[in-house]
């Protein structure tokens, strides 16, 4: 069966009450992650938390998380501004370089839960669980599983440790970690190979031929932005 990479530190922080965070995005690897953690973790010191996409995100991808936790979910968002009006303001579209949607509408909000969290808990040591993979990409294989945040932590006050549950399982291993928690990936894994904004800048071209035919209206306003602001998302082929 499919294990969870637990670092030796694990044992000892969640002796001292680490709390962990984990970000759902309702994808497989967030869905396996999850399954994997709540074995190694007390059900008291994990939180589970959704950084919405809103508007560009697969319909019912909250309700599935939902259904497959049995955590409260903590469902957070950029109020100042949503993926279509980011775009609009820079007149361009992010790219793999310039990945601002990941950190002003998933990275950003979650530290500040996470922040605004250990304060009201009166805690002083977060984890913040996610579930990239080394398979995934060349970039990603170069990450290490466990980290110390030095950005998020603050000295004498807050220590914020970034870990990688399912950083080494294979594509394969995911689905049967799924599986084997009796649960089913969301619907769009039918077709899809993987699962993000409904037209993620990463996808690839059969993702985006289904989120296309799955949401008609959505893509239509893509494709009408990227005639106003005279940028395209994607460059060349993919």
């Amino acid at each position: 069966m499919p294990g969870v990479y637990k670092p030796p530190e694990i044992d000892e922080l969640i002796r001292q009450g680490a709390i962990f965070y984990i970000s759902h995005s309702g994808g497989k690897d967030s869905q396996a992650m999850y399954a994997l953690v709540r074995r190694v973790v007390p059900h008291d010191q994990i939180v589970v938390i959704h950084a919405t996409l809103g508007e560009v995100e697969w319909p019912g991808v909250i309700e599935h998380i939902r259904s497959n936790v049995d955590h409260e979910l903590h469902v957070v968002q950029n109020e100042r501004k949503t993926f279509l009006s980011m775009v609009e303001a820079r007149g361009m579209w992010p790219s793999a370089a310039y990945r601002q949607c990941t950190s002003d509408l998933k990275r950003g909000p979650i530290f500040t839960f996470i922040r605004r969290d250990l304060k009201a808990r009166g805690a002083t040591i977060g984890i913040n669980c996610m579930g990239l993979r080394a398979e995934e990409s060349a970039a990603r294989a170069k990450r290490q599983p466990f980290k110390y945040n030095q950005k998020e932590s603050l000295p004498g006050k807050r220590d914020i440790w970034d870990w990688l549950p399912v950083f080494y399982l294979t594509t394969d291993e995911v689905f049967q970690t799924i599986a084997d928690a009796g649960q089913q990936p969301f619907w769009a894994y039918r077709q899809n190979e993987r699962l993000s904004c409904v037209f993620c800048i990463m996808g690839s071209v059969n993702d985006l031929r289904h989120g296309a035919r799955q949401n008609p209206e959505l893509y239509q306003r893509y494709v009408e932005l990227e005639k106003r602001i005279g940028h395209t998302m994607f460059t060349r082929g993919k």
